[in-house]
């Protein structure tokens, strides 16, 4: 998909950070806009952000989490619009917690918005962009689908799942012959509310700060971000690095575990002494 004007694009997570910079700029250059996310009001403040392009846009609070909520979703959208031809599946979540410490209901919380909310958003676009004859499947993983870290077991579980089923997904469509491609974003330090608002296990005091280092130095905006990720489909890649940091931490993932973990285990331990 080379050109994205008149086309037909449905994200999640777009009240705020990588989905609403997707949404505008996609406004601009002439793609009309189906949108959603929990909040409200961002959304709203998205939609309005977004119309001022001239393009048609539709909005619709949706919990990605709920299947069923996800499907009918879906299917009002290619009512309203006709068609769809692209899902951005952006919706997400963070928790800091070790395994011993994180509640099962925490846990599953984050799971059921950033692995499940993707295959919500994934099966219940797919046959829509089939029919459309040209279709993009955008599923956001990380750099923690690509390394692990400690405190962020859940989180990492959820973006190494993405990757994996969206890899696989690629695949098949391409054995398929399908008029649908799939590609696969791992965004680094992006500067957006997703650390703030994290739900924080209070034993991981120490850890946070080797876990995260990567999200509070933040060097790429959503809107660098977007820019990036909206070439990555023009170019039909299967992976997107977003920024500086998620092409090192591409780098590390393909060395030996054991380096790159025990470097981060002595970091630690030295945050944890006080060092």
């Amino acid at each position: 998909m080379k050109d994205f004007t008149g086309r037909v694009a449905a994200i999640t997570g777009a009240g705020s950070g990588i989905g609403r910079a997707l949404a505008k700029d996609l406004a601009g250059r002439g793609c009309h806009l189906a949108l959603s996310d929990i909040d409200e009001l961002g959304l709203a403040d998205t939609v309005e952000q977004c119309r001022a392009g001239g393009v048609t846009v539709t909005s619709q609070r949706l919990d990605v989490a709920d299947r069923a909520s996800v499907d009918a979703w879906a299917d009002r959208v290619v009512e309203e619009h006709g068609r769809v031809n692209l899902i951005f599946n952006n919706a997400g979540v963070a928790l800091v917690a070790t395994v011993e410490a994180m509640s099962y209901e925490d846990f599953e919380w984050l799971m059921n918005i950033n692995f499940w909310g993707v295959v919500h958003g994934t099966k219940a676009f797919l046959p829509h962009l089939v029919a459309s004859g040209e279709g993009h499947v955008i599923n956001v993983s990380s750099v923690f689908g690509l390394i692990s870290v400690p405190s962020q077991s859940a989180y990492n579980s959820a973006k190494f799942a993405v990757r994996g089923f969206t890899d696989a997904l690629r695949m098949e469509l391409e054995i398929d012959g399908a008029p649908v491609s799939a590609t696969t974003v791992h965004p680094g330090g992006i500067k957006t509310n997703i650390v703030r608002n994290a739900r924080t296990d209070k034993s991981t005091t120490d850890e946070v700060d080797a876990a995260g280092s990567f999200e509070k130095i933040a060097l790429t905006s959503p809107e660098k971000a977007a820019r990036q990720i909206l070439a990555a489909v023009q170019n039909n890649r299967r992976r997107a690095l977003i920024g500086p940091d998620a092409k090192i931490i591409d780098v590390i993932s393909r060395a030996p575990s054991g380096m790159y973990q025990s470097i981060v285990v002595k970091r630690a331990r030295r945050g944890a002494r006080g060092n």
